[in-house]
């Protein structure tokens, strides 16, 4: 009776650490997924001197 019960715990330990696993894996791949669609949607630059002049008379880009 002991060994079943052995089997048992070490399938339910299995079970648990591996549930664990997936669950931080696919944590990880969501945080990649939103970080690689919040990058995607930002300006690439904000900055006012990579911005094109409008001045007139200025060229042309």
């Amino acid at each position: 009776m002991d060994t079943a019960w052995n089997d048992v715990g070490i399938i339910a330990t299995v079970l648990v650490f591996g549930t664990l696993l997936i669950v931080l894996f696919l944590t990880r791949l969501s945080k990649r997924h939103v970080e690689k669609r919040r990058d995607s949607d930002r300006p690439k630059s904000t900055l006012a001197a990579d911005a094109p002049s409008t001045r007139p008379g200025d060229p042309v880009d």
